[in-house]
């Protein structure tokens, strides 16, 4: 029989829990809801077990460390994390699950923006705005298409699960998903939904501009670490560019009177063109080095994979 584990993480949902959890029990009746309570200085824990959930504690504060203990503990054939402010019609769980079933997907995205609902319930000044930006760093990185990178309702197949190394702690975390599932090549699905504001009395948990530093900040890293070569290239070009602003009125007074009066112009020159090479040497480095990852990780998809169908075999 398949496996269906509903994730929702949690912090001070006791208004919103109970409703979402009967709502996923109404869509999915045989499925697992998992309820992760981060540190709840309310009831959520005792209203989501009295709604039939099984309710488990992340200690470590942040979503990210609450997914990534998700991650590790449950066993499913088909996961779907949502959050317990009840923000995501669990009504659209299907649209998300059936592309995991039909194996067109090892995530399925919840496209909160295509339809405007996001844009026209969120009351929230910039968030929009940084979807928008997050969005296009990431798609012109990656050369992707994806409407909605940071929506937190989201479908995966276990290979995906057994595989995501989550190494953000906060909020960045649908970023990182987003990033890693782009970089790894999985199959990417978007599924149009409606969104919904959260109720009177429910206050969110995200704060617009240091949660956006965070994502930013996120961004950078995986960069850094995924596309080392075109990261490490572009402080190369800015190091030569300056090098040249500099050096070029020093070279140009020695080719016209045969000395250089610019001494320390020169030497700031000189530093910045050594440092433009070497640091475009270590991006040729580094980009080999992630290249050879690259492959382990396939070696060791293709292995978990062939490990997780002989499981689901012997379980059928």
């Amino acid at each position: 029989m398949e496996r269906i584990a509903v994730l929702l993480p949690c912090y001070n949902e006791e208004q919103t829990i109970g409703k979402v959890i009967d709502d996923f029990k109404k869509e999915l009746p045989h499925a697992s809801i998992y309820v992760y309570d981060n540190n709840s200085s309310d009831r959520t824990s005792e209203v989501a077990s009295s709604h039939g959930a099984i309710v488990r504690k992340e200690w470590r504060q942040g979503k990210g460390n609450v997914v990534r203990s998700m991650f590790r503990e449950i066993e499913a054939d088909i996961y779907v994390m949502s959050d317990g402010d009840d923000t995501y019609p669990p009504e659209y769980v299907h649209d998300l699950i059936q592309p995991i079933r039909d194996k067109e997907a090892n995530m399925t995205i919840g496209d909160r923006l295509s339809n405007g609902t996001y844009y026209s319930e969120n009351k929230r000044q910039f968030h929009g705005f940084g979807n928008q930006l997050v969005k296009g760093l990431i798609n012109r990185l990656y050369k992707s298409n994806i409407t909605d990178i940071m929506t937190g309702y989201r479908a995966f197949d276990q290979l995906f699960v057994k595989s995501m190394p989550v190494m953000s702690s906060g909020f960045a975390i649908e970023t990182e998903m987003s990033i890693h599932s782009l970089d790894k090549k999985f199959l990417i699905k978007e599924v149009p939904i409606d969104y919904r504001d959260r109720p009177e009395g429910s206050e969110s948990k995200l704060n617009t501009f240091s949660d956006g530093i965070k994502v930013l900040r996120m961004i950078f890293t995986l960069f850094k670490e995924y596309k080392p070569f075109i990261f490490f290239s572009l402080w190369s070009l800015l190091a030569v560019l300056l090098g040249l602003a500099v050096g070029i009125p020093v070279i140009t007074e020695f080719i016209n009177t045969g000395f250089v009066s610019k001494v320390p112009s020169a030497i700031l020159a000189t530093g910045l063109m050594i440092l433009g090479v070497l640091t475009f040497a270590c991006g040729l480095i580094l980009d080999v080095m992630t290249a050879t990852y690259r492959k382990q990780y396939e070696l060791e998809l293709n292995h978990l994979y062939d490990r997780i169908r002989r499981t689901k075999h012997e379980q059928d």
